[in-house]
């Protein structure tokens, strides 16, 4: 088997339409079935566009959980031992099988939340960060910035579960979000531990965390204002190894990445 697969090389049926990262930043839905845009708010039943988000959201949940089992599947493989040693190859087994369950729960909450697979388009930019050659750079990359944003991601669909009293919705999703609490806690470890000899590579690794968080903040998705959809889970982020001080960069982050695309907004309705 190939080492080192390239996104590009990914098996999907003709039901998967890909976008570019860059074209989810002001509608979700990318450009497949991106007839209108409804604005950045918080997930909230008394939102007019909670319903669609929370379909685009649950179909985005699903390919991010193929992308990650793919990942984690392949630094088990990619890495001879003296790079990854077996217990974190373990490690990332143990999440290929979670991954799995959770492609089969967001299968079937898509059925339930009346989402078909392919409605919404799929960006592989989570699997491209879990193509670093660094296995330090995926831990970070992969299990901390994108598995730390699937945290975020799930608490808010679990709590808007509860607020719609959908039963299914907020179990399958606190279930999953214990998972991820579990993910991101490994890659926490091992980041410790991987370079607990080598402070110049933890850093380059979590610059590599920043930049990637920073890019999936996508103009305003996820922090913790009012116009946030997804609202960043502090307390279950400590849970999975993250400091204060790390939330509040990342708060100060997404407070960046919404004034940016409101100024972004604004032009572009300027030049309309």
């Amino acid at each position: 088997m190939k080492k080192m697969l390239p996104e590009s090389e990914l098996a999907r049926d003709e039901r998967f339409v890909r976008s570019k990262i860059e074209d989810r930043i002001f509608d979700p839905r990318g450009p497949k079935l991106a007839t209108r845009n409804t604005g950045p708010a918080m997930m909230a039943t008394d939102r007019p566009a909670a319903a669609e988000r929370s379909r685009s959201l649950m179909h985005g949940i699903f390919v991010g959980e193929i992308q990650a089992l793919e990942g984690a599947g392949r630094t088990c493989f990619d890495f001879d031992d003296d790079e990854a040693p077996f217990q974190l190859k373990l490690d990332m087994a143990r999440q290929c099988w979670d991954e799995s369950r959770h492609c089969e729960i967001s299968i079937k909450l898509g059925d339930h939340l009346g989402t078909e697979i392919g409605e919404y388009t799929e960006s592989t930019f989570l699997y491209a960060a879990a193509c670093n050659p660094d296995p330090v750079m995926r831990l970070t990359g992969v299990n901390r910035a994108l598995e730390g944003l699937a945290i975020d991601v799930f608490n808010t669909m679990r709590e808007f579960g509860k607020e719609s009293t959908d039963p299914v919705l907020e179990f399958c999703e606190d279930w999953m979000l214990a998972d991820e609490v579990t993910h991101v806690k490994m890659g926490s470890d091992w980041l410790r531990r991987l370079t607990e000899k080598d402070p110049e590579r933890r850093e380059r690794a979590l610059e590599f965390q920043r930049t990637v968080d920073k890019i999936f903040n996508l103009g305003g998705f996820r922090g913790e204002q009012e116009e946030n959809p997804v609202q960043l889970a502090r307390r279950f982020r400590e849970l999975a190894g993250f400091t204060d001080e790390e939330n509040d960069s990342l708060s100060k982050l997404a407070a960046e990445s919404t004034e940016e695309a409101r100024q972004m907004s604004e032009l572009l309705a300027g030049n309309n």
